[in-house]
Protein backbone atom coordinates (compact mmCIF):
# COMPACT_ATOMS: atom_id res chain seq x y z
CA UNK A 1 0.00 0.00 0.00
CA UNK A 2 1.61 3.36 -0.72
CA UNK A 3 1.89 5.88 2.08
CA UNK A 4 -1.67 7.51 2.55
CA UNK A 5 -2.30 11.18 1.89
CA UNK A 6 -3.03 13.87 4.60
CA UNK A 7 -6.87 13.58 3.90
CA UNK A 8 -6.73 9.98 3.88
CA UNK A 9 -5.13 9.75 7.60
CA UNK A 10 -7.72 12.98 8.51
CA UNK A 11 -10.67 10.90 6.74
CA UNK A 12 -9.69 7.76 8.87
CA UNK A 13 -9.09 9.65 11.68
CA UNK A 14 -12.84 10.86 11.83
CA UNK A 15 -14.33 7.60 11.19
CA UNK A 16 -12.48 5.93 14.44
CA UNK A 17 -13.37 8.43 16.45
CA UNK A 18 -17.13 8.33 15.42
CA UNK A 19 -16.71 4.47 15.90
CA UNK A 20 -14.89 4.44 18.85
CA UNK A 21 -17.82 6.86 20.48
CA UNK A 22 -20.53 4.83 18.90
CA UNK A 23 -19.38 1.91 21.04
CA UNK A 24 -18.37 3.69 23.60
CA UNK A 25 -14.93 2.71 23.86
CA UNK A 26 -12.53 4.70 26.43
CA UNK A 27 -9.30 5.34 24.80
CA UNK A 28 -7.29 3.47 27.12
CA UNK A 29 -4.62 0.92 27.59
CA UNK A 30 -6.47 -1.89 28.35
CA UNK A 31 -9.00 -1.76 25.48
CA UNK A 32 -5.42 -1.20 23.02
CA UNK A 33 -3.98 -4.09 24.49
CA UNK A 34 -7.34 -6.53 24.15
CA UNK A 35 -7.38 -5.76 20.69
CA UNK A 36 -3.21 -6.16 20.54
CA UNK A 37 -1.73 -3.11 20.00
CA UNK A 38 -0.72 -0.13 22.09
CA UNK A 39 -3.18 2.81 23.37
CA UNK A 40 -0.40 5.55 21.52
CA UNK A 41 -0.83 3.46 18.31
CA UNK A 42 -4.58 3.52 18.37
CA UNK A 43 -3.89 7.96 19.63
CA UNK A 44 -1.96 7.97 16.23
CA UNK A 45 -5.42 6.51 14.17
CA UNK A 46 -7.47 9.57 15.68
CA UNK A 47 -4.58 12.26 15.24
CA UNK A 48 -4.64 11.30 11.99
CA UNK A 49 -0.90 10.14 11.67
CA UNK A 50 0.75 6.98 9.77
CA UNK A 51 1.26 3.82 11.65
CA UNK A 52 2.61 0.70 10.49
CA UNK A 53 0.77 -1.11 8.09
CA UNK A 54 0.22 -4.24 10.13
CA UNK A 55 -1.19 -2.72 12.58
CA UNK A 56 -4.46 -1.56 10.80
CA UNK A 57 -5.46 -5.04 11.28
CA UNK A 58 -5.58 -4.44 15.21
CA UNK A 59 -7.44 -1.03 14.92
CA UNK A 60 -10.03 -3.13 13.02
CA UNK A 61 -10.18 -5.62 15.44
CA UNK A 62 -10.44 -2.87 18.20
CA UNK A 63 -13.58 -1.10 16.20
CA UNK A 64 -15.17 -4.02 15.62
CA UNK A 65 -14.54 -3.76 12.04
CA UNK A 66 -14.45 -6.19 9.39
CA UNK A 67 -10.33 -6.92 8.75
CA UNK A 68 -9.14 -4.74 5.68
CA UNK A 69 -11.91 -1.73 6.96
CA UNK A 70 -8.76 0.74 7.74
CA UNK A 71 -7.18 0.13 4.63
CA UNK A 72 -10.66 0.98 2.48
CA UNK A 73 -11.21 3.84 4.33
CA UNK A 74 -7.90 5.26 3.47
CA UNK A 75 -8.26 4.18 0.21
CA UNK A 76 -11.90 6.33 0.13
CA UNK A 77 -14.17 3.84 0.74
CA UNK A 78 -16.03 3.19 4.13
CA UNK A 79 -15.12 0.70 6.53
CA UNK A 80 -17.44 -2.32 7.63
CA UNK A 81 -18.94 -3.49 11.04
CA UNK A 82 -17.72 -7.05 11.93
CA UNK A 83 -21.21 -7.65 12.51
CA UNK A 84 -22.13 -7.09 8.51
CA UNK A 85 -19.31 -8.88 6.89
CA UNK A 86 -21.92 -11.21 4.82
CA UNK A 87 -23.83 -7.87 3.68
CA UNK A 88 -20.43 -6.45 2.25
CA UNK A 89 -19.12 -7.50 -1.39
CA UNK A 90 -16.38 -5.77 -1.64
CA UNK A 91 -14.29 -8.21 1.59
CA UNK A 92 -14.41 -11.68 -0.23
CA UNK A 93 -13.35 -14.71 1.35
CA UNK A 94 -10.73 -17.12 0.18
CA UNK A 95 -12.13 -19.54 -2.25
CA UNK A 96 -9.44 -21.77 -0.86
CA UNK A 97 -10.72 -24.47 1.81
CA UNK A 98 -9.65 -23.18 5.56
CA UNK A 99 -7.18 -26.36 5.50
CA UNK A 100 -5.30 -25.42 2.45
CA UNK A 101 -4.64 -21.53 3.59
CA UNK A 102 -3.38 -23.42 6.97
CA UNK A 103 -1.33 -25.25 5.32
CA UNK A 104 0.18 -22.46 2.98
CA UNK A 105 1.02 -20.35 6.15
CA UNK A 106 2.33 -22.71 8.10
CA UNK A 107 4.86 -23.26 4.91
CA UNK A 108 5.67 -19.96 4.82
CA UNK A 109 6.74 -19.69 8.43
CA UNK A 110 8.55 -22.53 8.51
CA UNK A 111 10.53 -21.25 5.44
CA UNK A 112 11.07 -18.24 6.61
CA UNK A 113 12.22 -19.55 10.37
CA UNK A 114 14.62 -21.78 8.51
CA UNK A 115 15.83 -18.88 6.59
CA UNK A 116 16.56 -16.63 9.33
CA UNK A 117 16.55 -18.39 12.76
CA UNK A 118 19.75 -20.59 13.06
CA UNK A 119 20.04 -23.35 15.63
CA UNK A 120 15.72 -23.33 16.31
CA UNK A 121 14.77 -26.99 16.72
CA UNK A 122 12.17 -28.58 14.04
CA UNK A 123 9.72 -29.04 17.01
CA UNK A 124 10.31 -24.71 17.67
CA UNK A 125 9.83 -24.18 14.38
CA UNK A 126 6.76 -26.52 14.22
CA UNK A 127 5.17 -24.62 17.12
CA UNK A 128 5.97 -21.41 15.62
CA UNK A 129 4.29 -21.92 12.54
CA UNK A 130 1.28 -23.66 14.52
CA UNK A 131 0.82 -20.30 16.69
CA UNK A 132 1.28 -18.24 13.86
CA UNK A 133 -1.86 -20.10 11.84
CA UNK A 134 -3.66 -20.06 14.71
CA UNK A 135 -3.44 -16.31 15.55
CA UNK A 136 -4.01 -15.61 11.74
CA UNK A 137 -7.18 -17.60 12.13
CA UNK A 138 -8.23 -15.86 15.66
CA UNK A 139 -7.70 -12.20 13.24
CA UNK A 140 -10.20 -13.41 10.89
CA UNK A 141 -6.71 -13.00 8.06
CA UNK A 142 -7.00 -16.40 7.17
Amino acid sequence: MPSPTNDALQRLARAARRRRADLGLALNDANAKAAGTSKGTWQRVEKGQSIRETNYVKIDRLLQWAPGSCINVLESGEPVPADRIAEAPALQKSPLPPEVLDAEARDIVQLALIATAKGTSVEEIREMSERVVRDLRERGLI
